[in-house]
């Protein structure tokens, strides 16, 4: 079990199953345990896979929890060793990581190794009754994080980027949450022209404050939901990107630009079916730029040239 190839939420989950079987006073770290931490990981990805699958982490969570309160407590505050379980849990997590062409042990790998463990398992068996096995683990991971690849101590931060750090107006229109737009027809149309066009087709709307430049794309928003709108631009989704929330956290060199490259990844793997909307575009100029390292807009500049971004 090499710790040093394990993501950073896969290291915190190990640690904290070891405090966890301290505070309960059980001899050895087993698999329910890992487990346990995994479901109540903060911002893991196990989570994620659970709701995936329509599976409650916190009623799973319960389940565990009732489990390890039956195994055997030791005395003498000796420091609990992996059990043999575990060994072959983190042996198995290697495999799968390395199948999966994976540079680091993720929590998604533990997770399918746990769940593979065998009928014998008290953690393989609360998931099966769950209908959680390998197959649909690695199901709800494709859809999770596609076809990306862990190649750094801290992938989660490129899941499911566009959720993570956007809004989605058309969902948000099919739910009602956005309030009617009145008296831009006239942009609105003028919007769906350029966007309509093979070439220079990204639109920038331009005005004083408070005249209503967001409210004209909510506008759109609402109009593809209704199919009011030419056929070119039906059913497909507009997301405002949150320039703030892509910035906040990205302490380390680098780490925007993995950020907006996730983003930016899931916008042309979904094949023209997705239309960036960035609010205060002036914004991207010189957002995330550090000594070395590029901003926004130069990263978004060759994708608009080559006509790989609709925004």
């Amino acid at each position: 079990m090499n710790i040093n190839k394990y993501t950073e939420k896969a290291q915190e989950a190990t640690l904290a199953a070891q405090q966890l079987t301290e505070r309960e006073g059980h001899p050895e770290i087993t698999p329910e345990h890992v487990l346990l931490t995994l479901v109540e990981q903060r911002d893991g990805i196990v989570p994620s896979l659970l709701r995936k699958m329509n599976v409650d982490p916190a009623e799973l969570a319960a389940a565990v929890r009732a489990e390890t309160a039956r195994l055997a407590r030791a005395h003498g505050g000796a420091q609990p060793s992996l059990s043999a379980r575990l060994r072959q849990v983190a042996d198995a997590a290697e495999s799968e990581a390395a199948r999966l062409k994976d540079e680091y042990v993720s929590t998604e790998h533990l997770f399918v190794s746990i769940a593979s463990e065998g009928a014998r398992s008290p953690s393989a068996r609360l998931l099966q009754q769950r209908s959680v096995t390998r197959d649909t683990i690695l199901q709800a991971l494709t859809a999770v994080r596609g076809s990306q690849r862990v190649t750094s101590q801290n992938p989660e931060a490129t899941y499911e980027s566009l959720s993570k750090y956007g809004r989605d107006l058309t969902e948000l229109a099919r739910k009602g949450k956005l309030d009617p737009v009145i008296g831009r027809d006239e942009e609105i149309r003028r919007v769906i022209q350029v966007l309509s066009r093979r070439t220079k087709n990204n639109p920038v709307l331009i005005g004083e404050p408070g005249v209503g430049k967001t409210a004209g794309v909510e506008g759109l928003a609402q109009r593809i939901i209704r199919q009011d709108v030419p056929e070119g631009l039906k059913n497909k989704k507009i997301f405002a990107l949150d320039m703030g929330a892509l910035v906040a956290g990205a302490k380390f060199r680098g780490e925007f630009e993995e950020r907006l490259k996730a983003v930016l990844k899931e916008i042309t793997d979904a094949q023209g079916q997705i239309i960036l909307f960035i609010d205060e575009l002036h914004t991207v100029v010189g957002a995330g730029a550090a000594e070395g390292a590029m901003d926004a807009s130069q990263m978004l500049k060759p994708m608009l040239a080559r006509g790989e971004l609709h925004t």
